[in-house]
């Protein structure tokens, strides 16, 4: 058994929690615990965290990265010799 020592404004939301779902401070305390300790055993990466959004609001233009350098440059160039 572990006690634990909570803020009082802490205390105030779990006690309101507790009463709206019917269960016990213990238990939402020890789910809450068990959800944290579970991602800390096995940390989600980066990409894993974004994989479903990637390329999601995408242009449709695959050649948008390979090209971007030359775009850059030939966008300076254009404002260099304009002056």
């Amino acid at each position: 058994m572990t006690s634990v020592r909570l803020p009082k404004d802490i205390e105030k939301k779990l006690e309101k929690l507790s009463r709206e779902l019917n269960v016990t401070k213990s238990h939402l305390i020890s789910e809450a615990l068990n959800e944290y300790l579970t991602r800390c055993e096995s940390p989600v990466s980066p990409y894993e965290s974004g994989k479903d959004l990637f390329g999601r609001y995408g242009s449709g233009d695959g050649t948008l990265s390979a090209t971007y350098k030359r775009r850059v440059r030939d966008r300076i160039r254009e404002n260099h010799h304009s002056r």
